[in-house]
């Protein structure tokens, strides 16, 4: 590879390893605002609460992110639909969950080498680039993020704190 080839695979691992530790943050910072009740809270069956998103993600990360590189991220002790099913119990559950995928991930990105980018991994006995891969789970990971924000400002209303730049409120003088 040549020089520039190298600097742009060093800078987006960089950029990717970034992006997602904001998302954990971003989350994480949600979870903060919550009280426990809200973190298991769902409108209704056709919906998921903040406690079973956490609980697919994670285990969307351990299966695919576990021996990423020589075996199919699809694997077979992966229960997929166990995986909504609501079945933490309190905060500290969840968060054990929730570290659990994250560290298998971030280990796994930190594993990652420049000349592993363009390697051919499987996800469901389909080929993708490792980059493909990252991107697939870079969409899938924000998805679920942003669900877990939603409900929370839906739960918390007015009392929610912006994660962001607030919205500006424009108040017109009596």
């Amino acid at each position: 590879m040549s020089n520039t080839h190298n600097e742009i695979s060093s800078e987006y691992l960089r950029v990717i390893k970034l992006r997602f530790k904001e998302m954990k943050s971003t989350a994480e910072r949600t979870f903060e605002q919550l009280d426990d009740k809200m973190l298991f809270w769902f409108p209704n069956e056709n919906s998921n609460s903040i406690s079973v998103i956490v609980k697919h993600m994670s285990g969307n990360m351990v299966s695919r992110w576990t021996d990423f590189l020589i075996s199919d991220g699809e694997k077979p002790s992966r229960d997929r639909d166990e995986e909504f099913e609501q079945t933490i119990s309190n905060r500290n559950e969840l968060y054990e969950v929730w570290n659990k995928g994250w560290n298998v991930f971030i280990n796994a990105l930190d594993y990652i080498e420049e000349e592993h980018l363009l390697s051919e991994i499987f996800i469901r006995n389909e080929s993708h680039t490792l980059i493909e891969a990252i991107e697939r789970q870079m969409y899938h990971y924000s998805y679920h993020t942003g669900q877990i924000v939603y409900i929370a400002k839906q739960l918390k209303s007015d009392d929610w704190t912006s994660l962001t730049i607030p919205k500006r409120v424009n108040k017109k003088d009596s």
